[in-house]
């Protein structure tokens, strides 16, 4: 069986992991509901895209829980 002629050294090791560590999302407010919203995407609160309605949304109802 083949085996590596010589040892990684930690700094390698550890350059090669860096690009699985997660990345925090980043978002932008919604310039109409001011919702926080992901880059380059409608908004799923007002449906709004770059001033546009480009989602349907419809109002949410409050539940009431029956007794």
């Amino acid at each position: 069986m083949a085996l590596p002629k010589q040892r990684h050294t930690h700094h390698r090791r550890d350059r090669a992991r860096k690009f699985h560590e997660l990345k925090p999302i980043e978002t932008v407010t919604c310039p109409k509901c001011s919702s926080p919203v992901t880059p380059h995407r409608a908004c799923s609160v007002c449906g709004e895209y770059r001033g546009k309605a480009v989602l349907s949304v419809a109002p949410k109802m409050k539940s009431t829980k029956a007794a």
